[in-house]
């Protein structure tokens, strides 16, 4: 057989073998339409390949002989990467919104909070609660500790702590998630 045949040897990208690099002596061939052709020897199905101008794919390498499928290899890598862009697009990314507290927050500003904080969780992002002193505010850690615990109950019904407050420089954090009772129709 010339060794003429070149048809998408470059494409491969996946570690996927194609056409000439595919290693196996005999494979199990599966023509274009899904019919078994049995098992060959690899140049005779490279042979089939370049008969019907179509890339010989090794599908299951581990498989004893390895299975291989005739097809448009260029093709096939566009169709997964479409699927691929479809199935990211159908993805929500999730995002962490932060909300500001101070030890001396009014009680009308923590029900602000609280208000948009059920929203974001309810949009299925993640809330970052940030306690920030000033001065000698530090001194009374209690105090905002106390106020930590309270949007947490607060919260408790459309979140999940999933971290616990803790002190970072003159701040204090607590991580919230959606919890599994959210539903777009708490507000």
């Amino acid at each position: 057989m010339p060794d003429t045949f070149t048809r998408s040897t470059d494409i491969s990208r996946d570690n996927t073998r194609v056409n000439r690099d595919i290693r196996a002596r005999e494979v199990r061939v599966i023509d274009d339409v899904g019919e078994q052709l049995g098992i060959m020897q690899t140049r005779d199905a490279l042979a089939i390949a370049q008969e019907k101008e179509l890339d010989l794919v090794e599908v299951a390498p581990n498989a004893n002989p390895p299975v291989c499928r005739l097809m448009d290899y260029g093709k096939f890598l566009y169709e997964k990467q479409k699927r691929e862009r479809e199935a990211r697009k159908a993805q929500k990314q999730i995002e962490v919104k932060e909300v500001r507290l101070r030890p001396k927050t009014g009680e009308h500003d923590i029900q602000v909070v609280l208000t948009k904080s059920r929203k974001f969780l309810a949009d299925g992002n993640k809330v970052k609660v940030t306690i920030r002193f000033r001065g000698r505010e530090i001194l009374h850690r209690e105090v905002a500790f106390n106020l930590m615990k309270r949007v947490a109950m607060d919260l408790a019904p459309s979140s999940i702590v999933e971290s616990q407050p803790a002190f970072e420089g003159r701040s204090m954090f607590m991580l919230l998630a959606p919890g599994s009772s959210v539903s777009k129709d708490e507000e």
